[in-house]
């Protein structure tokens, strides 16, 4: 990475505001760029070039990449990039997740501390760096004690690999278990939960996760905020050529099914409401509004955006205009074309304490 003299590009913040991730004291944008599906998948060379260095001249710092993004070609890709742009190192904040190795072998995949520390080094030189800012359990492992996850992690931050650990589609149950044993064993229990959080995927990050916000100060770096592109009003007619529902046809086979049944023709009614109130009361597209939305929320720490172009990019931040509009009449305009807010917690008939006292 560069530093110094070889430092070809200056940060500048430009209007991003940043956020803290989860109870750390790492400042994260509230847009962030991840490689899932697009950088050195469909979208490799020069192009990725493009994509970074125009997040990078608008604010965006952070980075989110994964072993198993493009059997590892992502992190590749974003690492030689960086390199070639002259990003200075400590200018950005960059991510990646463990959990699917590159091979079958037994120990090539899961959270075994083998595959932690081994998969954590393999990432890293991938990436062409000497460190990640946060390293994510991809998804949780059954098959191995939560202890042995919790202290292999806690030996890649000592080693200085990683500076936090996080999860990803964690229950909250499984993240609960693992900061009880942080907190035995005086251990860095996980700062963040990469999660989907969307106007139509609420239950989990709304519902599920709420009293580790409050215990834990809990963060969310959310992907798909737009639905896979559903959110932007492209899919309302069909399958356009070109778009992620026709590039990658086969994972996303049974949401392109549903849209022909009633709860996908459900959901493109919402959205051409949605769309209606975007653009005749909020002046925005509705890709604008739904990623304001999730963005509003204050346990969302950075909504991460995908791109195939870099135009995409920059027309994806017109949304940082959109969230001072989100006003409570129109949260609740938008939860009465949504209709599935998440239910509170049952009381048992006991009554509403004083909102004026502590909660």
């Amino acid at each position: 990475m560069a530093s110094g003299s070889d430092v070809k590009v200056e940060f500048d913040p430009k209007n991003m505001p940043f956020r803290r991730l989860g109870p750390s004291g790492l400042r994260v944008p509230v847009f962030s760029l991840g490689g899932w599906l697009t950088l050195g998948g469909t979208v490799i060379g020069d192009p990725v070039k493009d994509i970074i260095k125009v997040a990078f001249d608008n604010g965006i710092n952070m980075f989110d990449t994964a072993e198993a993004y493009a059997k590892g070609k992502s992190e590749v890709e974003m690492g030689r990039v960086i390199k070639e742009l002259g990003l200075r190192r400590t200018d950005l904040v960059i991510t990646t997740k463990l959990f699917w190795g590159l091979r079958t072998g037994p120990n090539d995949g899961g959270l075994s501390r083998k595959h932690i520390i081994e998969g954590t080094k393999e990432c890293l030189e991938r990436l062409g760096l000497d460190y990640v800012d946060v390293i994510f359990a991809h998804r949780p492992d059954v098959s191995v004690p939560m202890e042995e996850v919790v202290r292999a992690f806690n030996w890649v931050i000592e080693k200085g690999l990683a500076f936090y650990w996080a999860t990803s589609e964690w229950s909250a149950y499984e993240i609960e278990e693992a900061q009880h044993i942080a907190t035995k064993l005086g251990l860095h229990g996980p700062i963040a939960e990469q999660c989907q959080h969307n106007m139509f995927h609420r239950e989990r990050p709304e519902k599920e996760y709420r009293p580790l916000y409050k215990k834990y100060q809990l963060g969310t770096t959310v992907f798909s905020a737009l639905a896979s592109g559903l959110l932007t009003g492209k899919y309302n007619a069909g399958i356009p050529d070109g778009t992620r529902f026709s590039t990658h046809s086969n994972f996303f086979k049974g949401t392109v099914d549903s849209l022909q049944k009633e709860e996908g023709l459900t959901k493109i009614r919402k959205v051409n409401e949605l769309s209606v109130l975007a653009e005749q009361e909020l002046g925005c597209s509705v890709t604008h509004l739904a990623l304001a939305w999730v963005a509003k929320n204050p346990n969302t720490s950075t909504v991460i955006l995908g791109a195939s172009k870099p135009e995409q990019v920059v027309d994806n931040l017109k949304a940082l205009d959109v969230i001072p509009k989100l006003t409570p009449e129109i949260m609740d305009r938008i939860e009465a074309i949504l209709e599935n807010q998440p239910a509170d917690p049952p009381t048992f008939g006991r009554p509403a304490l004083d909102p004026n006292g502590r909660l």
